[in-house]
């Protein structure tokens, strides 16, 4: 879910253009997380091979990194690792949420209220580790690089974007500002259009570009405040925020006060949270992440196939066309290889 500061960030369109050659360290779960959303039957049923194995997200994943390579995008995907303890009560809450969309999905489809039913079933999407498992396959087959991270991958993708492996972080949750990435991207991730909640109707989608500098310079604030101004609207560490305190009041709290305590010790603050707010500012401005190394190799044609053609009952036809797509954008160089079908 992360922190939702939309109301005091300005974003600008980018073109895909702009963003040739670039290397970019992509939310990995984020970016499933959308995939299993999504790709899904009209009643809510997402797609599966065979023995019963959910596919959407290789679905989604095995495509759309095709299609930012022809952009001429360099993805690097990073994965969560260990969730901080910080997060136990929010995780816990999600999972409830996700159990009783479930229930109901169910309940719906067997009604035979497909519309409602899909619009549950999105409610009740799980990213389980067999689907990054199989992610991280995928990725390792198509030579494109993948980075476990310690513990938030928001985190893991700034502190790469800070020491300049990347050019960007792409998400769409604004997490990685906090952790103080240069730049941010939202709408990689999604092309053309989106739908619209509970209606029929979709919305033209552009990715969006953010620089952390221009918005504490435009907010007149330090980054260190932001995170204080995140902290009081509500994060993952304390999903409730302060009550009564939106994004425009918590900059004028914020603004008023020179410590972090003055801004707890504030008349219109009242801190209701279980997590010490100390913890949770020392973990946005200190999070566990490493150095990392990263390569981009030569996709595995014939791994691919078996991965995708005789593991998950992907059609030749179907994935033909991209996968010869990615052999050319991959070896252009080496001659004889020829397609591969």
């Amino acid at each position: 879910m992360g922190v939702d500061l939309s109301a005091l960030i300005s974003t600008e369109k980018i073109s895909f253009e702009k963003l040739l050659d670039k290397k970019i360290a992509v939310d990995g779960m984020n970016t499933l997380y959308q995939f299993l959303s999504i790709i899904r039957q009209f009643d809510g049923t997402p797609l599966k091979d065979s023995h019963g194995n959910i596919t959407s997200h290789l679905s989604g994943l095995f495509y759309r990194t095709v299609k930012f390579m022809e952009y001429g995008i360099k993805p690097i995907y990073v994965f969560d690792g260990k969730s901080p303890d910080l997060k136990a009560t929010e995780n816990a809450a999600r999972k409830k949420r996700r159990e009783e969309a479930f229930k109901e999905w169910e309940r719906l489809k067997s009604e035979g209220k497909t519309k409602e039913a899909y619009q549950k079933a999105m409610q009740a999407t799980k990213v389980t580790k067999d689907i990054v498992t199989e992610s991280k396959k995928l990725l390792e087959y198509m030579g494109v690089p993948y980075i476990q991270a310690e513990s938030e991958g928001e985190a893991q993708a700034a502190f790469m974007n800070q020491s300049g492996q990347v050019w960007a972080v792409a998400s769409q949750d604004y997490d990685s500002i906090l952790f103080n990435c240069k730049r941010f991207i939202k709408n990689l991730s999604i092309s053309g259009k989106r739908k619209i909640p509970r209606k029929d109707a979709y919305i033209k989608i552009n990715p969006e570009i953010i620089e952390t500098s221009k918005v504490l310079e435009h907010l007149g604030i330090s980054h260190e405040k932001l995170i204080w101004i995140a902290i009081l609207i509500g994060t993952d560490f304390n999903p409730e925020g302060i009550k009564g305190v939106g994004p425009k009041k918590a900059l004028e709290i914020v603004k008023k006060h020179e410590t972090f305590d003055s801004v707890l010790d504030d008349p219109k603050v009242k801190w209701e949270c279980e997590n010490d707010p100390d913890k949770i500012l020392k973990f946005f401005k200190n999070p566990p992440v490493k150095k990392v190394d990263f390569e981009f190799k030569d996709p595995n044609p014939e791994k691919l196939r078996e991965f995708l053609n005789e593991q998950h009952d992907f059609s030749l036809n179907r994935i033909a066309s991209t996968l010869n797509k990615l052999i050319e954008l991959k070896k252009s160089s080496q001659k004889g290889l020829g397609s591969f079908f």
